[in-house]
């Protein structure tokens, strides 16, 4: 089961190093909860979100939910946070059905993005 889990986290990290970052024009620091549903537990969604995170410098955090849905924080500019949710709406091994955003205060002494198991 490791070897297998292993092999899957190898081919997480190659697939969200292929998005192409854009250059993106300065925008507002913000952080949003996220909740996304659909299929989006057991397909490797929180380490992808983890990966883009980390390479887009957002802060937070993200863990599966009961109900079968994902959630996260998300600090950083605007943009940013946009085109990590864009990311994971295209992901062919998950189907995000359906999207709850909402605007939290910043957390100003948050540091690195994290996943909550």
């Amino acid at each position: 089961m490791k070897v297998l889990k292993k092999i899957r986290d190898g081919y997480i990290f190659w697939h969200a190093n292929q998005f192409k970052v854009p250059q993106f024009s300065p925008s507002p620091i913000t952080r949003k909860r996220i909740t996304f549903n659909g299929k989006v537990q057991n397909v490797g969604f929180r380490l992808e979100v983890f990966f883009i995170a980390e390479r887009l410098h957002l802060t937070g955090w993200v863990k599966n939910m009961e109900d079968g849905s994902v959630e996260g924080e998300f600090q950083g500019e605007e943009s940013k946070i946009d085109f990590l949710v864009s990311c994971m709406q295209s992901l062919k091994r998950a189907s995000v059905q359906q999207l709850t955003t909402s605007e939290l205060p910043i957390c100003e002494n948050e540091k690195d993005f994290i996943i909550i198991r």
